[in-house]
């Protein structure tokens, strides 16, 4: 899949249309599975607007550094088989490949080791050369982490080592000859630091600096406080140092807030675990049908076997408030109302595991000879669920739009 103008360039029409009154914001959508995929490329074109993937180390990486709990994508795969469903269903938009995330410890095996910093840094550095090498669009430089810091990473720290990452990946782009890359008070400090290191290096700006505006993602809801202020100021920071401000965590924020993105000026918006929840949910609904209608000797219990592995994979430990987040495993699975919410919200990470992927052909299997198209019922579920993001956005026929400014 080839796109007809580039991320840079995008973005430049984006502000070239916003200048004249055209106001959206992009999403970032990660890519939680193939099902995620289809559902995300189909709507694309439907509605008319930039596809933009965005993986985490978690989800999409190198074979040599565990690859990813998506489909047991690295980058490469990752990539061939989005494009394959591209060419399965027509789609000729616009489709960008993300790093989200990316940069050393960004891995949770990683931070549980505590690996040297030396270490973690040219495993994140030969993580970005591999999405560079897979053709990846864009790279989320995210130094923020470090297993040796307690608290927050000092912001001269992370500038220090943003620096020393772009500067080597920025090489690597004009050798591969590639395209190119809170506190209100502290934010502006941060980027203008950042931008004069880099000019003094002859190196470009990101399009994107990740801002904090109140956004918080645990158990299944957004129990952050949206602080619009805050947005609007960082967003007006961003512009004055010629880029945008790109939010995470916006996961089930209401309507009324996603309205609120494209008038405050806010750039792009990151959304994933919403996205996988919806997947398992849908699952669970066709379940439901399944045990009223099948006999129990050929039912798949999905149920049962989703609620198992999601409890015994330990992912939800990261999503959890208070002590739960340490309660054992055993403890979790004595309490029915724990193992309902974590299969709802971890249930995606377990889709490649082979007993659910079993379970789930059968339950397939089981809803088609009732008559039913279970796969199409999951997708549209998944688009419904994306589209009010690009309803709220205002996207709706950019893709036209913006290869038309260019």
């Amino acid at each position: 899949m080839k796109n007809a103008i580039t991320m840079t360039q995008m973005m430049a029409a984006s502000r070239k249309l916003h200048e004249k009154g055209r106001k959206f914001t992009h999403i970032g959508i990660g890519p939680m599975s193939r099902n995620l995929l289809r559902a995300a490329l189909e709507l694309a074109k439907e509605k008319d607007f930039p596809l933009i993937l965005i993986a985490s180390r978690n989800q999409v990486d190198s074979d040599r550094f565990g690859g990813g709990y998506v489909c047991g994508f690295d980058q490469k795969r990752f990539v061939e088989v989005t494009d394959a469903i591209a060419e399965e269903i027509g789609f000729h938009g616009l489709c960008y490949f993300c790093r989200d995330h990316g940069g050393p410890w960004q891995r949770d095996a990683e931070r549980a080791a505590k690996l040297p910093v030396e270490e973690a840094m040219e495993i994140g550095l030969q993580s970005y050369f591999d999405d560079m090498d897979a053709g990846f669009d864009l790279l989320h430089i995210d130094p923020t982490k470090d297993p040796h810091v307690s608290g927050v990473v000092p912001l001269s720290t992370v500038l220090e080592r943003t620096l020393a990452l772009i500067e080597k990946i920025e090489a690597r782009r004009k050798a591969l000859g590639m395209g190119g890359l809170i506190d209100p008070a502290a934010f502006e400090d941060f980027i203008k630091k950042l931008k004069d290191s880099l000019t003094a290096k002859g190196l470009p700006m990101p399009l994107f600096v990740v801002g904090q505006t109140g956004t918080l993602t645990r158990l299944t809801s957004n129990v952050g406080h949206y602080d619009t202020p805050t947005a609007t100021t960082l967003s007006r920071i961003t512009e004055k140092y010629g880029t945008g401000l790109k939010e995470h965590n916006g996961d089930y924020l209401s309507n009324a807030i996603l309205l609120e993105h494209p008038v405050i000026g806010l750039a792009a918006m990151n959304v994933a675990p919403e996205f996988g929840l919806v997947e398992t949910q849908s699952l669970l609904e066709l379940a439901a049908v399944e045990e009223k209608f099948v006999e129990p000797a050929r039912q798949s219990h999905i149920k049962d076997v989703l609620a198992r592995h999601a409890v015994q994979g330990e992912r939800w430990r990261k999503w959890m408030v208070g002590d739960k987040g340490k309660a054992s495993v055993e403890s979790i699975m004595a309490d029915a109302e724990d193992v309902a919410l974590i299969t709802k919200m971890c249930g995606h990470y377990t889709l490649e595991d082979a007993e659910v992927k079993e379970a789930v052909a059968r339950l397939n299997a089981n809803m088609k000879a009732l008559g039913l198209d279970p796969v199409g019922y999951v997708i549209k579920k998944i688009k419904d669920s994306i589209d009010r993001y690009i309803c709220g956005f205002g996207l709706y026929g950019t893709t036209s739009e913006l290869i038309a400014a260019q």
